[in-house]
């Protein structure tokens, strides 16, 4: 049976009260104490009667803690949480400020099993799930560094829809008012394109935002860049994401990198916008971030003007996501490129 109490609901934490009959109100409590507080010592649990902690602690059950083993600040505000768990793994988080707003990209996964091509993460060895508990944690550990976080991203190390039990369970700890609160419409989940996973977010209770890692417009480039596709064809892909669409009516966010030469073309941007038809979107252009044995380029500016102009001349809602967080490795596509060496 799982003894680590911060990977517990409020209401398995109230089962678990009552099966040591004490009184339920005790849970809200302790609760409150782990996801708010964010204690992790017996002791400072100080509702709970010193009795009933000891009891507690004898019995095995314990509240985990990650650790920060570093930190690296970038000059335009972008901070980089090197985390070590438990059993060594490392992992990373990034805090990216807008303002007042803290937006904290956090991993799901030690390392990653997708081995996309233009991703450092995907260049590592896949390690294991991340808990709940070892998900919340990145959070809290931002938040007493930085500040609360306002908005979470689960884009960091990992795939989140290949961890997604976890995943969903660590959704449903931070969007409690008890704890993180940090509401839904904050929060949001990115995956490289999981069919059934996919399908499975659309029927959860709990409803996050679902953003997709495309990259490509047509199977023959995307087969190139991610691994996935060759499982898992955009015909499979695009079906997901409309029955996904029909059932939850909500907008989706497609992800793009631009990468020079391979997928960056006006004849690419015109492709996308015929392979999106009927979906209500966005999209989110991302620049490549280089890594050490990276076989790709960036797109010049040029190439990612004319691409931004094509899909919006076409209607649709375009970003370009600008480099933060180069200068420590911590832009989109770099965590865990520290591990890296060149080919």
């Amino acid at each position: 049976m799982e003894k680590n109490l911060k990977n517990y609901s409020l209401t398995e934490l109230r089962e678990l009260i009552e099966s040591f009959r004490q009184k339920r109100f005790l849970a809200d409590y302790l609760f409150s104490f782990i996801h708010h507080k964010h204690a992790v010592e017996w002791d400072a649990i100080t509702p709970l009667p010193k009795a009933f902690r000891a009891e507690l602690e004898k019995a095995g059950y314990s509240i985990s803690d990650i650790r920060l083993a570093e930190q690296h600040d970038d000059p335009d505000g972008t901070t980089k949480f090197v985390f070590e768990l438990a059993d060594q793994c490392r992992i990373e988080a990034v805090r990216l400020k807008d303002d007042e707003r803290n937006t904290l990209c956090l991993s799901s996964q030690a390392g990653c099993r997708m081995g996309c091509l233009f991703c450092a993460t995907g260049q590592l060895a896949f390690e294991r799930n991340l808990t709940a508990a070892e998900i919340v944690d990145q959070v809290y550990h931002a938040q007493n560094v930085c500040g609360r976080i306002s908005n979470v991203v689960y884009m960091g190390m990992g795939e989140p829809l290949d961890n997604l039990d976890n995943v969903l369970r660590s959704v449903e700890l931070l969007n409690h008012t008890d704890g993180a609160n940090i509401g839904i419409r904050h929060i949001t989940l990115s995956t490289c394109g999981l069919p059934q996973q996919i399908r499975q977010l659309a029927n959860a209770e709990i409803a996050p935002r679902l953003a997709i890692s495309l990259h490509a417009a047509n199977d023959e480039t995307r087969h190139k860049l991610m691994r996935v596709s060759q499982k898992y064809p955009l015909t499979e892909l695009i079906a997901a994401i409309k029955e996904y669409q029909q059932k939850t009516s909500r907008r989706v966010t497609i992800e793009y990198c631009l990468i020079s030469k391979i997928n960056d073309s006006n004849d690419h941007a015109k492709q996308l916008i015929q392979k999106l038809k009927g979906i209500k979107l966005n999209v989110n252009l991302i620049e490549l971030n280089p890594f050490p044995g990276c076989p790709f380029s960036p797109s010049s500016p040029e190439r990612t003007r004319g691409f931004a102009q094509v899909l919006s001349d076409a209607g649709l809602e375009t970003i370009v996501r600008y480099r933060r967080g180069r200068s420590i490795l911590a832009a989109c596509g770099q965590l865990g490129a520290t591990r890296l060496r060149p080919h």
